[in-house]
C-alpha cells in the first residue's frame, strides 16, 4: 500500500502509494515494527504513528479524526483490539456498538480503511465467525471479518480466510509464510475458515500420523548409503511434497546427525 503496488492475486494495477498509520501495544516501534516494516519493503515516509506518550489512544479519541485529516491516510491499524477500545466491556453489547460507532464515522468521513487485530478465543468447537473474544457486536460491526490460522505440521504456514463479507462476495482463501522479510503470499485456494479450523486443530493424539512416519521413511532410505549435503537432502524433500515442519519431526524422531566438515551441511543416520 506505501509503494502503490497490486495487492496479491489482484488484477487491479499500480495505484498511488498511501500512507498508513500503525499503533500497537504489542511490539515496540522502533525495535521491531519499523525494521520490519523497511525489511519487507514498505515506504518509511508513508508509515505513521500517533504520539501516546501522554495518554493512551481509544476508538472515540479525537487525535484519530484530526491525524485522518492532516495526513489523508487511506488505511488505520490498532493491534490489538482490547488495547485501544477504550473504557467498555468487550462482552456488553450496549457498549461495544457505541464505542465502534466512532471509528465506522471517521472510516466514513476520510474515506480510511480501518483494521482491527483481535484474538481468538479457544473454543475449538464453535464456528469460525464466533471465536471472537467477547461480544458477538464486534463482529457485527465490522464489513469484513479475516481469519488467519496456522498451519499444523508447518508453522511458518499460515491461513488467510474470509469469515464476514457484507459489502462484496467473500474472497478466497490465501495460503502464506511470515519470514525475515515479510510475508510471502503463495496462492488462493478454495476453502472457508471453518474448513481451514477444523483441519489444523485436528489432535494427533491416539492415532498414528501416517505423513510423519512417510516422511521417516523416506528419509531413512535416502541416507541409508551414507551422508549427503543438507541442501541435497531438503531438495529432494520438497520434491517428494514433504513439508519442512514435518521433514524436522522426522529428523528429530531418526536423530539425524547434521555436520559441517567443510564448507558444507551434510546429514546422516546415527551411528
Amino acid at each position: 500500500i506505501t509503494r502503490g503496488e497490486p495487492l496479491p492475486f489482484s488484477l487491479q494495477e499500480a495505484q498511488e502509494p498511501m500512507t498508513v498509520i500503525y499503533q500497537t501495544t504489542e511490539d515496540d516501534k522502533e525495535d521491531t515494527v519499523v525494521p520490519r516494516f523497511i525489511r519487507a519493503g514498505g515506504d518509511r515516509e508513508r508509515l505513521l504513528f500517533i504520539k501516546e506518550d501522554s495518554k493512551p489512544l481509544t476508538f472515540g479519541d479525537d487525535r484519530i479524526r484530526t491525524v485522518l485529516m492532516d495526513t489523508g491516510a487511506k488505511l488505520l491499524i490498532l493491534d490489538p483490539l482490547s488495547s485501544y477500545i477504550g473504557d467498555c466491556s468487550i462482552n456488553a453489547a450496549n457498549e461495544v456498538r457505541p464505542a465502534f460507532n466512532h471509528l465506522i464515522k471517521a472510516a466514513k468521513d476520510f474515506d480510511c480503511a480501518i483494521v482491527l487485530v483481535d484474538h481468538m478465543n479457544k473454543n475449538q468447537l464453535a464456528d469460525a465467525l464466533y471465536r471472537n473474544n467477547g461480544s458477538i457486536d464486534k463482529v457485527g460491526a465490522a464489513r469484513s471479518v479475516l481469519t488467519i490460522i496456522k498451519d499444523k505440521d508447518d508453522k511458518s504456514k499460515k491461513y488467510l480466510v474470509q469469515t464476514k463479507a457484507n459489502l462484496a462476495p467473500m474472497g478466497h482463501g490465501i495460503v502464506l509464510s511470515v519470514g525475515e522479510n515479510g510475508v510471502d503470499f503463495l496462492e488462493e485456494i478454495e476453502a472457508d475458515a471453518d474448513e481451514i479450523l477444523s483441519r489444523c486443530a485436528a489432535s494427533d493424539i491416539g492415532r498414528p500420523d501416517s505423513r510423519l512416519q512417510e516422511a521417516m521413511d523416506f528419509i531413512s532410505g535416502m541416507l541409508e548409503d551414507g551422508r549427503l549435503p543438507a541442501r541435497e537432502c531438503e531438495a529432494k524433500l520438497r520434491e517428494a511434497g514433504i513439508r519442512s515442519g514435518t521433514a524436522k519431526k522426522a529428523k528429530k524422531r531418526l536423530g539425524v546427525v547434521s555436520t559441517k566438515p567443510c564448507i558444507e551441511w551434510y546429514w546422516s543416520l546415527p551411528e
